[in-house]
């Protein structure tokens, strides 16, 4: 929870009013700005900071030579991006080819347009922002199914099926693990769940946040997920054909969506914008950093599953711990809603702890052998 500011700018920078800085249009126009000024650096951030914490992980140096600590390395990708030759298949669909890069990107940007940077601080406080959410994140799943069915090539069909099984296997146990946000709350505003969280409900939904993150991270395919693109089995997936500019925008979706995970856990679970004595904004962007450090943490640690592998995760493990989760939930605030919330945070995490372990000895990915 934020403390008392001392003085009126950071009181009015706690509480935006909604039609801020005044008027509809001039409330859409600002923020619209906002949002393209937040999203483009960080994308670019978001690259150099995996990069070079991939070199580290891997006993490397990463990128050092445009800038210092190669700091300008994302700039000098996008000029060489830019001025690079657009390539179209001759036997593939142009307009599909061209448009797939525009139909998956523009999706992930939508997305912020509900996320709130701080009290009132979005372009739409919506009543049913986080269901917004879940139906404009999966639109990118099309655009990426045009590409693989526009360029007429084989390696690019397979990876484009395989990110549509993906997103619809994935996507279930996601918005089960959100509907427990949601009955902790009893809103589905963004901004609404944000104000209830006196504590972050990472502590009051363990094993919903880890739900949540997992089944995240392969919808828009991070590693270990990333089988729509795998080097070794379909050599770069639904992309193959694309260079250019074009291929820079699929390369901005992956980042995009990345940028746009790590607001949407801080904003569920990590109590988005509340904190103690920095502004409120500075809290969220330590929280979606410290997210996103995560992410690629687990991208260097852990290798690559079998998409038999990544399927049956799908079904066998995480869909039953997502309605046992949900059923938890729902039996806290029926029968212990004056408990709630300090005893509940020890309880959660014991149930969290016992259903992971025991399912882990129930449930088999598969070692040697190919287990749908």
């Amino acid at each position: 929870m934020c403390l008392p500011s001392p003085n009126l700018f950071t009181d009015y920078l706690g509480t935006l009013p909604p039609d801020w800085p005044g008027g509809f249009w001039l409330h859409w126009g600002v923020f619209v700005v906002i949002i393209f000024v937040f999203v483009m650096p960080m994308i670019m951030a978001f690259i150099y900071l995996e990069r070079r914490g991939l070199g580290r992980f891997q006993v490397r140096l990463g990128p050092n030579r445009v800038g210092p600590f190669g700091i300008l390395q994302p700039v000098a990708d996008a000029i060489k991006v830019l001025i690079k030759e657009d390539i179209v298949p001759a036997k593939g669909d142009k307009w599909v080819h061209w448009l797939a890069p525009v139909v998956a990107f523009v999706p992930a940007l939508m997305i912020f347009a509900v996320v709130p940077f701080q009290d009132g601080a979005l372009l739409a406080d919506l009543n049913i922002g986080i269901l917004y959410v879940v139906a404009i994140s999966s639109v990118s799943m099309v655009g990426v199914f045009m590409a693989g069915w526009g360029s007429n090539n084989k390696y690019s069909l397979i990876g484009a099926m395989r990110t549509v099984a993906q997103v619809i296997s994935y996507e279930i146990p996601l918005v089960l693990s959100i509907i427990g946000v949601v009955l902790l709350t009893g809103s589905l505003s963004m901004n609404e769940i944000v104000e209830a969280q006196t504590i972050p409900f990472i502590l009051l939904q363990p094993l919903g946040f880890l739900i949540y993150f997992l089944a995240a991270c392969a919808e828009i395919n991070r590693t270990p997920f990333d089988l729509l693109e795998a080097e070794s089995e379909i050599v770069a997936g639904f992309h193959i054909e694309y260079s250019g500019m074009k291929f820079a925008l699929f390369y901005l979706v992956e980042y995009a969506e990345v940028l746009a995970i790590s607001a949407i856990i801080t904003t569920l679970f990590l109590g988005g914008w509340r904190g103690p004595i920095l502004p409120p904004f500075l809290w969220f962007l330590i929280k979606v950093f410290g997210v996103f450090f995560v992410i690629f943490w687990v991208r260097a640690t852990v290798p690559r599953l079998r998409i038999d592998q990544v399927m049956a995760f799908a079904w066998k493990c995480l869909l039953p711990l997502a309605l046992l989760n949900l059923l938890i939930t729902g039996i806290e605030v029926t029968l212990l809603p004056e408990v709630l919330p300090w005893p509940v945070i020890f309880l959660n995490l014991a149930i969290m702890a016992v259903l992971v372990i025991l399912w882990s000895k129930f449930f088999r990915l598969g070692g040697g052998r190919v287990e749908v």
